[in-house]
């Protein structure tokens, strides 16, 4: 085998059977490159969570097709051990054969509790490593000692120095490599007991990048404070200094230095002002200070440069896209705001070429992140499972997802330094996620609340007036009772006496409230009717941030004891008008970036006169709905328009912000 995924992929040829039950306790049939394989053999997957849902998908959208004589195989995956099947519904069990798949049978000398902790995309670097290091059978211990080494590139036992420590985290944090807790709490073992280290926060910075990052912020302005004239700050006599405390980092160790430019052009770290005192600094440190005459070219240009050699391709994973939207959003935010021309004519051209890129890969990866576990969201719709998994830790737990409805990732970007500015005690944890395809509110906001696809909601499709009883479906299925959910929309305007509970319903101020749902619509109103494009939207944007209103309300649930967590349904884009099509009342929809067929035939009419549209194929979405998204800047309006839009397959408008906000202590 060359991967582990070819021990699974033997035993599904098309064609044997319609229907394959599969008992997959530990998910590994969707994984994305697994899932996306199987697709091309022509398998689709259907997650079986419950019963009464199943039954709908399973009748509607193949029962139905299998009656009208046409093919399709369809593999219905559990998250249940084998022994489990049984109890599955007679019908399908007839009708179907059988298959199991878990962790311990594709790596038997590993621990299984530990492989169970692990990101289902870190397993290539599992298996590679037990074929190149076969061993016996390996304990607990054993098992997250190899995977540190072999899959994190941490052999603990050999940080000895403040350097060797900076360097690792760096090294795992930068690339965005988050260790699971058994993981990151052996790391944290193993130096605390050579002793070195007893006095680095170490169970805070180890497991999370966003605390990380925090504790390096801290501790720049004493570097510069103290830069040597070499730009060298280290431990030990090889340097002069004997320092080995965590208050005094050496930043200017040349295979720490590599890093830091890049953590203050893509905004990870702040610039500051240079501290009294301090000597000229050197020309690797002044990315990250702040200069009296304009740096923002020089900012622009360096993320340029990491644009152009960070691009994912067609095969890479989701999580690629992810992490280069991040920095896509860092670059359009600081050209969006400083207006130069040059930049932003660079920009566009820049972004015809993602968008198209996009479009390609999203072709063939996107319906594989469907259902991707909760544990590590991919799509909007697994944010509230996600958020359940953590209330489970704790019956007096509460929980607060805002929802900014059309906040794109790179004005998200904007909403930070203005909530940085208003609170000096967040701390932001940042990352990202796909909306529902095509990106409009009634769509992806809905699943957002109702925490499932499209297909589950096909009467209120087109509206989200059903979004508030979705929600408390949702909630009341996982054991909640009614009064402890709660649910609002229509926020976003600070009431004149500035106090934002003054805006809140009596539900969401209640101690008996576990779960908030609100829904922000301020930036969706700005959007609409915006004749200035993005700069525009950044402007009014940050008008609107120093107004309180979102800080406010994120501080007073913190205050109140929720964890607060942001996302957006959708993003949005600057976009010219191409023509409207002349055909009545045919399309459901008729937006500016999308619109929406009953037939595939009625959209494939309109597809032939606007070439710029993208014939979307109906993923996770209710019958009778055939999308024509637009894939660049084009849209459905009068030629030569210029507006701000969203519905189509825009990188800007498919990956979105999902942030958690938490309280720190500030130094």
């Amino acid at each position: 085998m060359t991967n582990w995924r070819d021990a699974i992929l033997v035993h599904f040829v098309p064609h044997v059977s319609r229907l394959t039950i599969v008992a997959d306790p530990d998910a590994l049939l969707t994984e994305e490159r697994l899932a996306v394989e199987l697709r091309q053999k022509g398998f689709d997957l259907v997650e079986f969570t419950d019963s009464v849902e199943f039954r709908y998908a399973y009748e509607s959208q193949y029962r139905s097709v299998w009656d009208r004589g046409e093919r399709t195989d369809l593999v219905v995956v559990l998250r249940l051990p084998a022994s489990s099947v049984d109890s599955l519904p007679y019908d399908l069990l007839r009708a179907g054969r059988r298959l199991a798949f878990d962790l311990g049978s594709l790596f038997p000398n590993l621990s299984y509790p530990v492989l169970q902790s692990l990101d289902r995309d870190l397993l290539d670097e599992v298996f590679d490593a037990q074929a190149r290091a076969a061993s016996d059978r390996m304990g607990d211990t054993a098992t997250k000692d190899f995977i540190l080494r072999h899959v994190f590139g941490i052999a603990a036992e050999l940080i000895a120095t403040n350097t060797d420590l900076l360097r690792a985290l760096l090294r795992l944090h930068y690339r965005s490599m988050h260790l699971p807790p058994v993981l990151s709490n052996r790391l944290v073992q193993v130096l605390k007991v050579q002793g070195a280290f007893r006095d680095w926060p170490l169970e805070a910075i180890v497991p999370d990048d966003a605390t990380f990052y925090a504790f390096l912020q801290e501790r720049w302005p004493g570097f510069l404070r103290g830069h040597d004239s070499t730009g060298l700050h280290e431990e030990g006599a090889e340097y002069g200094h004997t320092d080995s405390g965590p208050d005094r980092l050496p930043f200017g160790h040349h295979d720490i230095r590599v890093y830091i430019d890049n953590l203050f052009v893509e905004g990870k770290l702040k610039p500051v002002r240079l501290p009294a005192g301090a000597i000229q600094p050197q020309s690797w440190t002044l990315s990250g200070i702040i200069k009296d005459f304009d740096s923002s070219a020089v900012r622009t240009d360096r993320l340029f440069e990491l644009i152009d050699a960070e691009q994912p391709s067609e095969g890479s994973r989701y999580a690629d896209w992810v992490a280069f939207a991040q920095r896509w959003a860092e670059l359009n935010a600081l050209v969006h705001s400083a207006n130069g021309s040059d930049a932003k004519g660079k920009l566009l051209r820049k972004r015809s070429q993602i968008n198209e890129a996009f479009a390609r890969w999203l072709d063939g990866h996107y319906a594989s992140l469907v259902n991707v576990p909760p544990s590590n969201p991919a799509m909007v719709h697994h944010v509230a499972r996600h958020i359940a998994r953590e209330l489970e830790k704790s019956k007096q737990a509460r929980a607060a997802l805002v929802v900014v409805d059309g906040l794109a990732l790179d004005q998200w970007i904007t909403v930070r330094h203005a909530l940085e500015e208003h609170d000096r005690s967040l701390l932001i944890h940042e990352s990202a996620i796909f909306a529902w395809i095509p990106t409009l509110t009634s769509i992806s906001r809905q699943a957002i609340f109702a925490g499932r696809p499209p297909l589950y909601f096909p009467t209120s499709i087109y509206s989200t007036n059903a979004e508030g009883n979705l929600w408390r479906k949702l909630w009341e299925d996982a054991g909640f009772s009614k009064v402890e959910i709660a649910y609002q929309r229509a926020l976003g305007d600070m009431p004149s006496s500035g106090d934002v509970s003054e805006t809140l319903d009596a539900a969401l101020i209640s101690p008996k409230t576990r779960i908030a749902g609100l829904v922000v619509d301020k930036v969706d109103r700005i959007m609409h009717g915006m004749q200035l494009g993005s700069a525009g939207m950044h402007n009014q944007i940050a008008q609107w941030c120093e107004s309180g209103f979102l800080g406010s309300l994120i501080g007073a649930l913190l205050d109140k004891g929720f964890d607060v967590w942001l996302t957006a349904d959708h993003g949005n884009i600057e976009c010219r008008g191409m023509g409207r099509p002349s055909e009545g009342v045919i399309a459901e929809i008729r937006g500016e970036r999308v619109r929406i067929y009953p037939t595939p035939e009625l959209r494939d009419q309109t597809a032939v006169a606007f070439p710029f549209a993208r014939k979307w194929n109906p993923i996770g979405l209710p019958a009778e709905t055939f999308p024509l998204a637009a894939q660049g800047e084009g849209a459905f309006a009068t030629p030569g328009e210029t507006l701000v839009g969203h519905g189509g397959v825009a990188i800007e408008e498919v990956i979105v912000p999902l942030i958690r906000f938490e309280r720190r202590e500030v130094r």
